[in-house]
């Protein structure tokens, strides 16, 4: 029964820390937004993601971070002849997690950028994205 609860104990000190990575993280994208960089604030955004952990409050923090470099995106074009296909798995999948808040301004920009993502990275992407229900955002 200790080991239960010293398992708990152990999760919300990884929460803790992995909070505190993200709140790193959203400096240094905010950083590059001001500098006018944000296929740089996306990629810093998709690093690590998604958080090592089933806690909603990291999930949340990380969706927070990401979602704020996505909607700076401006030119999706431009943004995939930057974007490193290793992000592409990653991508979908907070792109399927902003067209599930509703919000009409994210899921736009989300349907923007899905239909150049699945132009490039192909249906599969799609799949693995949908497919893994272990790594949630």
């Amino acid at each position: 029964m200790a080991l239960a609860g010293a398992e708990k104990f152990v999760e919300a000190d990884n929460a803790e820390a992995i909070i505190t990575r993200i709140e790193h993280k959203s400096r240094k994208i905010e950083s590059l937004l001001k500098q006018n960089k944000p296929v740089q604030a996306l990629k810093t955004a998709l690093e690590g993601s998604p958080p090592a952990t089933r806690d909603e409050r990291c999930k949340s923090a990380n969706w927070i971070v990401v979602h704020r470099a996505l909607m700076a995106i401006k030119d999706v074009e431009g943004m995939f002849s930057s974007l490193d296909p290793e992000y592409y798995d990653i991508l979908m999948k907070y792109l399927y997690r902003g067209l599930s808040t509703g919000d009409r301004p994210t899921c736009d920009q989300c349907l923007r950028i899905h239909e150049k993502l699945t132009e490039r990275a192909g249906l599969g992407c799609i799949l693995r994205a949908l497919a893994d229900t272990v790594n949630t955002v």
